[in-house]
Protein backbone atom coordinates (compact mmCIF):
# COMPACT_ATOMS: atom_id res chain seq x y z
CA UNK A 1 0.00 0.00 0.00
CA UNK A 2 2.78 2.72 0.93
CA UNK A 3 3.83 2.34 -3.02
CA UNK A 4 5.33 5.64 -4.83
CA UNK A 5 2.45 6.85 -6.95
CA UNK A 6 4.93 6.97 -9.77
CA UNK A 7 4.95 3.32 -9.84
CA UNK A 8 1.04 3.62 -10.80
CA UNK A 9 2.60 4.77 -14.70
CA UNK A 10 4.24 1.54 -14.97
CA UNK A 11 1.82 -0.91 -13.68
CA UNK A 12 -0.38 0.37 -16.52
CA UNK A 13 2.91 -0.21 -18.84
CA UNK A 14 3.38 -3.58 -17.86
CA UNK A 15 -0.04 -4.82 -17.20
CA UNK A 16 -0.68 -8.54 -16.03
CA UNK A 17 -2.60 -11.07 -19.34
CA UNK A 18 -5.67 -11.91 -18.02
CA UNK A 19 -4.44 -15.19 -16.89
CA UNK A 20 -1.73 -14.09 -14.51
CA UNK A 21 -3.97 -11.40 -13.65
CA UNK A 22 -6.15 -14.15 -12.65
CA UNK A 23 -3.88 -16.71 -10.99
CA UNK A 24 -2.71 -13.32 -8.44
CA UNK A 25 -5.67 -12.72 -7.54
CA UNK A 26 -7.00 -16.62 -6.59
CA UNK A 27 -3.96 -16.59 -4.45
CA UNK A 28 -4.09 -13.71 -3.13
CA UNK A 29 -7.83 -14.19 -2.56
CA UNK A 30 -7.62 -17.69 -1.02
CA UNK A 31 -4.26 -16.67 1.21
CA UNK A 32 -6.66 -14.24 2.39
CA UNK A 33 -10.39 -16.37 2.62
CA UNK A 34 -7.24 -19.02 5.17
CA UNK A 35 -5.74 -17.16 7.04
CA UNK A 36 -8.99 -15.22 8.22
CA UNK A 37 -10.42 -18.64 8.61
CA UNK A 38 -8.14 -19.89 11.23
CA UNK A 39 -7.68 -16.11 12.58
CA UNK A 40 -11.80 -16.21 13.10
CA UNK A 41 -11.56 -19.55 14.77
CA UNK A 42 -9.06 -17.73 16.96
CA UNK A 43 -11.58 -15.12 18.18
CA UNK A 44 -14.17 -17.91 18.16
CA UNK A 45 -12.01 -19.44 21.29
CA UNK A 46 -11.44 -16.88 22.71
CA UNK A 47 -14.87 -15.49 23.06
CA UNK A 48 -16.36 -18.61 23.91
CA UNK A 49 -14.33 -19.43 27.02
CA UNK A 50 -13.77 -16.72 30.32
CA UNK A 51 -10.16 -17.89 30.89
CA UNK A 52 -8.93 -16.16 28.21
CA UNK A 53 -10.74 -12.78 28.29
CA UNK A 54 -9.67 -12.23 32.13
CA UNK A 55 -6.19 -13.02 30.95
CA UNK A 56 -4.16 -9.65 29.42
CA UNK A 57 -1.73 -11.62 27.18
CA UNK A 58 -4.86 -12.88 25.47
CA UNK A 59 -6.57 -9.89 25.11
CA UNK A 60 -3.74 -8.48 23.39
CA UNK A 61 -3.09 -11.27 21.73
CA UNK A 62 -6.84 -11.12 20.44
CA UNK A 63 -6.42 -7.36 19.58
CA UNK A 64 -4.03 -8.47 17.22
CA UNK A 65 -5.72 -10.94 15.78
CA UNK A 66 -8.79 -9.00 14.86
CA UNK A 67 -6.36 -6.20 14.01
CA UNK A 68 -4.89 -8.39 11.47
CA UNK A 69 -8.07 -9.95 10.26
CA UNK A 70 -9.23 -6.34 9.43
CA UNK A 71 -5.90 -5.42 7.77
CA UNK A 72 -5.89 -8.18 5.96
CA UNK A 73 -9.88 -8.15 4.23
CA UNK A 74 -8.72 -4.41 2.97
CA UNK A 75 -5.47 -5.11 1.62
CA UNK A 76 -6.88 -8.37 -0.45
CA UNK A 77 -10.13 -6.50 -1.46
CA UNK A 78 -7.69 -3.27 -2.46
CA UNK A 79 -5.67 -5.54 -4.28
CA UNK A 80 -8.67 -7.29 -6.22
CA UNK A 81 -10.23 -3.50 -6.76
CA UNK A 82 -6.90 -2.44 -8.61
CA UNK A 83 -7.60 -5.21 -11.49
CA UNK A 84 -11.44 -5.55 -11.48
CA UNK A 85 -12.22 -1.56 -11.07
CA UNK A 86 -9.01 -0.08 -10.93
CA UNK A 87 -10.17 3.19 -10.16
CA UNK A 88 -11.98 4.49 -6.80
CA UNK A 89 -13.65 7.74 -5.92
CA UNK A 90 -11.36 9.47 -3.42
CA UNK A 91 -13.62 9.59 -1.10
CA UNK A 92 -14.39 5.38 -1.19
CA UNK A 93 -10.62 5.22 -1.47
CA UNK A 94 -9.63 7.74 1.45
CA UNK A 95 -11.83 5.78 3.98
CA UNK A 96 -9.88 1.67 2.97
CA UNK A 97 -6.82 3.82 3.53
CA UNK A 98 -7.28 5.36 6.54
CA UNK A 99 -8.40 1.59 8.10
CA UNK A 100 -6.01 0.13 6.77
CA UNK A 101 -3.64 2.34 8.16
CA UNK A 102 -4.82 2.01 11.61
CA UNK A 103 -4.42 -1.06 11.49
CA UNK A 104 -1.00 -1.90 9.65
CA UNK A 105 -0.06 0.71 12.52
CA UNK A 106 -1.60 -0.64 15.09
CA UNK A 107 0.14 -3.71 14.60
CA UNK A 108 3.88 -2.89 15.45
CA UNK A 109 2.50 -1.31 18.63
CA UNK A 110 0.53 -4.17 19.54
CA UNK A 111 3.68 -6.51 19.18
CA UNK A 112 5.58 -4.32 21.46
CA UNK A 113 3.02 -4.38 24.10
CA UNK A 114 3.03 -8.11 23.66
CA UNK A 115 6.88 -7.85 24.47
CA UNK A 116 6.68 -6.00 27.32
CA UNK A 117 3.93 -8.29 28.82
CA UNK A 118 6.22 -11.05 28.38
CA UNK A 119 8.78 -9.45 30.14
CA UNK A 120 6.86 -8.38 33.11
CA UNK A 121 5.30 -12.18 33.68
CA UNK A 122 9.45 -13.19 33.36
CA UNK A 123 11.23 -10.83 35.17
CA UNK A 124 8.88 -9.56 37.68
CA UNK A 125 5.91 -13.06 37.99
CA UNK A 126 5.14 -11.49 41.19
CA UNK A 127 4.14 -8.04 40.61
CA UNK A 128 2.83 -9.29 37.27
CA UNK A 129 -1.18 -9.87 38.49
CA UNK A 130 -0.80 -6.06 39.86
CA UNK A 131 0.83 -4.37 36.81
CA UNK A 132 -1.46 -6.20 34.05
CA UNK A 133 -4.97 -6.21 34.62
CA UNK A 134 -7.48 -6.11 32.35
CA UNK A 135 -8.92 -2.61 32.69
CA UNK A 136 -4.96 -1.37 31.73
CA UNK A 137 -5.12 -3.68 29.02
CA UNK A 138 -7.99 -2.01 27.57
CA UNK A 139 -6.48 1.32 28.25
CA UNK A 140 -3.49 0.75 26.62
CA UNK A 141 -5.32 -0.60 23.28
CA UNK A 142 -7.61 2.51 23.62
CA UNK A 143 -3.90 4.89 23.61
CA UNK A 144 -2.77 2.62 20.97
CA UNK A 145 -5.71 3.34 18.69
CA UNK A 146 -5.77 6.80 19.85
CA UNK A 147 -1.85 7.50 18.50
CA UNK A 148 -2.18 5.72 14.86
CA UNK A 149 -5.33 7.34 14.10
CA UNK A 150 -3.73 10.96 15.38
CA UNK A 151 -0.18 10.22 12.99
CA UNK A 152 -2.78 8.91 10.26
CA UNK A 153 -5.42 11.88 10.32
CA UNK A 154 -3.30 14.40 9.86
CA UNK A 155 -2.58 13.52 6.38
CA UNK A 156 -6.49 14.06 5.97
CA UNK A 157 -7.00 17.10 7.64
CA UNK A 158 -4.22 18.25 5.49
CA UNK A 159 -5.96 17.35 2.52
CA UNK A 160 -9.40 18.12 3.10
CA UNK A 161 -7.95 22.10 3.47
CA UNK A 162 -5.15 22.04 0.50
CA UNK A 163 -7.72 19.70 -2.12
CA UNK A 164 -11.05 21.38 -3.42
CA UNK A 165 -13.92 19.15 -2.62
CA UNK A 166 -14.06 18.15 -6.61
CA UNK A 167 -11.26 16.24 -5.54
CA UNK A 168 -12.99 13.77 -3.16
CA UNK A 169 -15.64 13.15 -6.16
CA UNK A 170 -13.03 12.52 -8.72
CA UNK A 171 -11.57 8.87 -9.08
CA UNK A 172 -7.86 7.52 -8.67
CA UNK A 173 -5.92 4.43 -8.39
CA UNK A 174 -6.17 3.56 -4.95
CA UNK A 175 -2.84 4.49 -2.98
CA UNK A 176 -2.18 6.76 0.12
CA UNK A 177 0.12 8.87 -2.44
CA UNK A 178 -2.94 9.71 -4.58
CA UNK A 179 -5.68 10.45 -1.82
CA UNK A 180 -3.29 12.31 0.01
CA UNK A 181 -1.04 13.82 -2.58
CA UNK A 182 0.43 16.76 -0.56
CA UNK A 183 4.31 16.16 -0.53
CA UNK A 184 4.50 17.46 2.61
CA UNK A 185 2.88 14.87 4.08
CA UNK A 186 5.77 12.62 2.62
CA UNK A 187 8.23 14.23 4.62
CA UNK A 188 6.11 14.21 7.68
CA UNK A 189 5.13 10.10 7.17
CA UNK A 190 9.16 9.76 7.12
CA UNK A 191 9.09 10.96 10.53
CA UNK A 192 6.01 9.07 11.98
CA UNK A 193 7.06 5.77 10.52
CA UNK A 194 11.03 6.46 11.75
CA UNK A 195 9.59 7.48 15.73
CA UNK A 196 7.97 4.43 15.55
CA UNK A 197 10.29 2.28 14.33
CA UNK A 198 12.65 3.31 16.96
CA UNK A 199 10.46 3.09 19.39
CA UNK A 200 9.16 -0.26 18.79
CA UNK A 201 12.29 -2.42 18.20
CA UNK A 202 13.96 -0.32 21.46
CA UNK A 203 11.34 -1.96 23.13
CA UNK A 204 11.50 -5.14 21.46
CA UNK A 205 15.33 -5.73 22.16
CA UNK A 206 15.14 -3.98 25.63
CA UNK A 207 12.79 -6.95 27.05
CA UNK A 208 14.56 -10.02 24.82
CA UNK A 209 17.70 -9.37 26.37
CA UNK A 210 15.98 -9.10 29.87
CA UNK A 211 13.73 -12.39 29.68
CA UNK A 212 17.69 -13.55 27.60
CA UNK A 213 19.54 -13.20 31.05
CA UNK A 214 16.45 -14.48 33.04
CA UNK A 215 16.48 -17.57 30.88
CA UNK A 216 20.01 -18.36 31.48
CA UNK A 217 18.96 -19.23 35.18
CA UNK A 218 17.23 -22.21 33.42
CA UNK A 219 13.35 -21.05 33.74
CA UNK A 220 11.60 -22.90 31.42
CA UNK A 221 9.00 -20.38 31.18
CA UNK A 222 11.68 -17.87 30.44
CA UNK A 223 12.89 -19.69 27.73
CA UNK A 224 9.11 -20.02 25.72
CA UNK A 225 9.01 -16.64 26.43
CA UNK A 226 12.62 -15.57 25.06
CA UNK A 227 11.18 -17.80 21.99
CA UNK A 228 8.44 -15.98 21.56
CA UNK A 229 9.68 -12.51 21.46
CA UNK A 230 12.22 -13.66 19.05
CA UNK A 231 8.95 -14.58 16.91
CA UNK A 232 7.16 -11.22 17.69
CA UNK A 233 10.35 -9.90 16.36
CA UNK A 234 10.46 -11.65 13.00
CA UNK A 235 6.63 -10.62 12.76
CA UNK A 236 7.62 -7.28 13.20
CA UNK A 237 10.16 -7.21 10.86
CA UNK A 238 8.24 -8.62 8.49
CA UNK A 239 5.49 -5.87 9.50
CA UNK A 240 7.79 -2.92 9.61
CA UNK A 241 9.00 -3.66 6.46
CA UNK A 242 6.21 -1.79 4.98
CA UNK A 243 7.60 1.73 6.33
CA UNK A 244 10.71 1.22 3.75
CA UNK A 245 8.40 -0.06 1.15
CA UNK A 246 8.38 2.73 -1.00
CA UNK A 247 12.11 2.65 -1.76
CA UNK A 248 12.85 -0.75 -2.08
CA UNK A 249 10.06 -0.77 -4.75
CA UNK A 250 11.52 2.19 -6.16
CA UNK A 251 14.84 0.46 -6.52
CA UNK A 252 12.89 -2.90 -8.14
CA UNK A 253 11.66 -0.37 -10.69
CA UNK A 254 14.80 0.80 -11.68
CA UNK A 255 16.50 -1.90 -11.80
CA UNK A 256 13.37 -4.88 -13.06
CA UNK A 257 11.54 -2.68 -15.06
CA UNK A 258 10.13 -5.06 -17.28
CA UNK A 259 9.30 -7.31 -13.77
CA UNK A 260 8.47 -4.70 -11.54
CA UNK A 261 4.52 -5.64 -11.77
CA UNK A 262 5.78 -9.65 -10.54
CA UNK A 263 7.86 -8.39 -8.03
CA UNK A 264 5.62 -5.98 -6.68
CA UNK A 265 2.96 -9.05 -6.95
CA UNK A 266 5.43 -11.37 -4.44
CA UNK A 267 6.43 -7.99 -2.00
CA UNK A 268 2.53 -7.27 -1.44
CA UNK A 269 2.51 -11.35 -0.42
CA UNK A 270 5.32 -11.12 1.92
CA UNK A 271 4.99 -7.99 3.56
CA UNK A 272 1.16 -7.31 3.26
CA UNK A 273 0.17 -11.24 3.90
CA UNK A 274 2.47 -13.74 5.68
CA UNK A 275 2.83 -11.84 8.57
CA UNK A 276 -0.96 -12.40 9.47
CA UNK A 277 -0.30 -15.96 9.26
CA UNK A 278 2.69 -15.80 12.10
CA UNK A 279 -0.31 -15.00 14.61
CA UNK A 280 -2.59 -18.49 14.53
CA UNK A 281 1.55 -20.12 15.00
CA UNK A 282 2.29 -18.28 18.08
CA UNK A 283 -0.61 -18.77 19.73
CA UNK A 284 -2.69 -21.28 18.34
CA UNK A 285 -0.08 -23.92 17.99
CA UNK A 286 2.76 -23.24 20.61
CA UNK A 287 0.18 -21.93 23.13
CA UNK A 288 -1.04 -25.15 24.87
CA UNK A 289 -3.83 -23.44 26.91
CA UNK A 290 -5.06 -22.01 23.62
CA UNK A 291 -4.41 -25.29 21.36
CA UNK A 292 -6.58 -27.21 23.93
CA UNK A 293 -9.51 -24.96 23.66
CA UNK A 294 -8.86 -24.13 19.86
CA UNK A 295 -8.55 -27.73 18.07
CA UNK A 296 -12.80 -28.23 19.72
CA UNK A 297 -13.53 -24.90 17.45
CA UNK A 298 -10.90 -25.31 14.44
CA UNK A 299 -13.41 -27.50 12.28
CA UNK A 300 -16.81 -26.41 13.30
Amino acid sequence: MNVSSANVTLVLQYRDSFSKALTKNVIVVVLGISINYINASLVRTFCKHQIFSTNPRYILFIHLVVNDMIQLTLTVLLFVLSYTVYRLKVYVCCIIILVALFTTKNTPLNLACMAVECYIAVCFPLRHMHICTVSRTLILIGFMWSTTMLSVLYDLFITLVTEPLDFFNSKVFCLRETVFPDPLLVKKRNITNTVFLVTVWITIFYTYFNILFTAKKASIDAKKARNTIVLHGFQLLLSMTSYVAPQVLDLLKQLFPRNYVDLYFGFYVIIHILPRSISPILYGIRDKTFRRYLKSHLWC
